[in-house]
């Protein structure tokens, strides 16, 4: 039976978790790994629900679909939480998970406090960083993606922070200038230091 490690992001249309899910799936190709990185999104505006995913294993993956029972939530925009819980006809950020899943949220509150609104047991790791203030120290602007993988690396262990922010230099340093990438890389050093989590 195939064993793989599934990652499924939540956020808005431009806050980058199209791109965080890409260089997630590069970074871990790189290290060994057998992925995919793929959207789920139609012709949304910005600030519109999108959401991205990752499959990372040691074996070859055969499977082809959206990812239905994540091992990882990644909540980019926590206004998501509540908005996808009343809408019946999407997703929420909980849905398919387990005793065993782990969420990682952009927020100011505590982890203790994430996990009554999640309405998550104990056994779910619940891991938070304000991305958001973050990427504005570094950045300049509100771009949440690259403190969240950070964040990710030190929280699962799925890649190494030493990777991403190689892959990250090899695949922008020509699209943007050095002040972008260096705000970006001190962002993923951040996202990393500052995660916190029960």
């Amino acid at each position: 039976m195939e064993k793989y490690t599934e990652v499924r992001w939540h956020g808005r249309a431009q806050q980058g978790i199209v791109t965080a899910a890409k260089l997630l799936g590069e970074t871990a190709l790189t290290e060994g790994k057998y992925v995919q990185a793929f959207p789920e999104f139609g012709p949304e505006r910005m600030g519109a629900p999108v959401r991205s995913y990752n499959r990372l294993s040691d074996e070859p993956i055969r499977v082809h679909c959206s990812v239905t029972s994540p091992n990882v939530v990644i909540i980019v925009d926590i206004t998501l939480i509540a908005v996808l819980e009343a809408d019946p006809a999407l997703p929420s950020t909980t849905s398919g998970t387990d005793g065993d899943a782990v969420f990682l949220v952009n927020t100011q509150h505590s982890a203790e406090r994430l996990r009554g609104e999640l309405g998550v047991g104990d056994s779910v790791k619940v891991y938070t960083l304000d991305a958001s203030q973050i990427s504005l120290d570094t950045i300049g602007r509100q771009m949440p993606n690259t403190p969240m993988l950070g964040a990710l690396a030190k929280a699962t262990g799925l890649v190494n922070i030493d990777g991403l922010i190689d892959n990250f230099r090899d695949n922008y340093s020509k699209k943007y200038d050095e002040k972008v990438i260096a705000g970006n890389i001190e962002a993923m050093k951040r996202g990393y230091a500052e995660v916190k989590g029960e």
